[in-house]
């Protein structure tokens, strides 16, 4: 079921659509990009940490007939030294209050880059005992904290959070947190993973064991010994998956995925423009996977 609820945008006890008027209620799905991971552990037999989900927003705007609203889509973070952070996606203009959701954090790699860094959910840490960043109330959650006591040879690194839980503790799992559950909107436009959307990326592992997976909701897995972490799904949100490192060599993890804003309308003909646009179900989608405009 989706988190929204019907009578929010017009549909009476009896389930019937009331006509719209000059000013009509919006349901809108704001994902921001997921937080990217780091390029290298240092070969330390330590596992790379997952990146944080992209920040959700799921509420309900006013908006007014023919005026333009700013429709921005935040880019998953790359892959870099210092774990790059999702970029913000927003719906902005007119008179509604700009909703921004805030890009996800990046997960921990080697020195000086251990700890998850803050977003829209958190990085996971990485490397001995190193904290996991952390999310933005109301939008995401924590990453999980690296712990190396007592001493663990191939740890994984800990996992991203997502937008519906916090990423897993290592060395026991690692695993990304849980992304968020609309799958009325996911069924209708054949977009998110599963149903689901921000799922945080898991953390990678040294040469013993595989790496952490991430569940439903784009986020990437987490690698074994030297391999690389998996890019989380494009248009989810996702946190990127964390490189493997066995002695001597390591694996980049993987990039976050892009955000997604979908707006809907309790009418089964088109009356806004923007984006791909399909009805289903009493409602009308309009669906960004890249910047643009909706006009109400």
């Amino acid at each position: 079921m989706s988190s929204f609820g019907y009578n929010a945008l017009g549909f009476g006890a009896g389930g019937g659509a009331v006509p719209l008027g000059d000013n009509y209620d919006l349901e809108i799905l704001v994902i921001a990009g997921g937080g990217g991971t780091c390029t290298s552990s240092g070969g330390n037999g330590w596992g790379m940490a997952g990146g944080g989900a992209g920040g959700r927003i799921a509420t309900t705007v006013e908006v007014s007939t023919t005026v333009q609203y700013t429709v921005t889509i935040g880019a998953g973070g790359s892959v870099a030294t210092s774990s790059n952070p999702g970029a913000d996606s927003v719906l902005s203009g007119g008179s509604i209050t700009t909703q921004t959701a805030v890009g996800g954090g990046g997960g921990g790699g080697r020195s000086p880059h251990q700890v998850g860094k803050d977003g829209g959910s958190g990085g996971g840490g990485a490397y001995w005992n190193n904290a996991g960043g952390s999310g933005t109330a109301g939008q995401g959650n924590d990453g999980g904290n690296a712990n190396r006591s007592p001493y663990l040879d191939n740890a994984r690194g800990a996992g991203g959070g997502g937008a519906g839980g916090v990423g897993a503790n290592s060395p026991v799992s690692g695993n990304g947190g849980l992304g968020s559950d609309h799958s009325e909107f996911a069924s209708a436009t054949s977009t998110g993973d599963n149903g689901y959307y921000a799922s945080g990326g898991s953390g990678g592992r040294g040469q013993a064991e595989s790496g952490g997976t991430s569940p439903d909701g784009g986020g990437g897995n987490g690698a074994q010994s030297n391999n690389n972490g998996t890019a989380a799904t494009a248009n989810t949100g996702g946190g990127g998956g964390g490189g493997g490192s066995s002695p001597g060599a390591s694996g980049p993890g993987g990039a976050g995925g892009s955000g997604i804003v979908i707006v809907r309308y309790a009418s089964a003909s088109q009356v806004g423009s923007g984006g791909t646009v399909v009805s289903s179900g009493g409602y009308t989608y309009h669906t960004f996977t890249s910047s643009g405009t909706y006009t109400a």
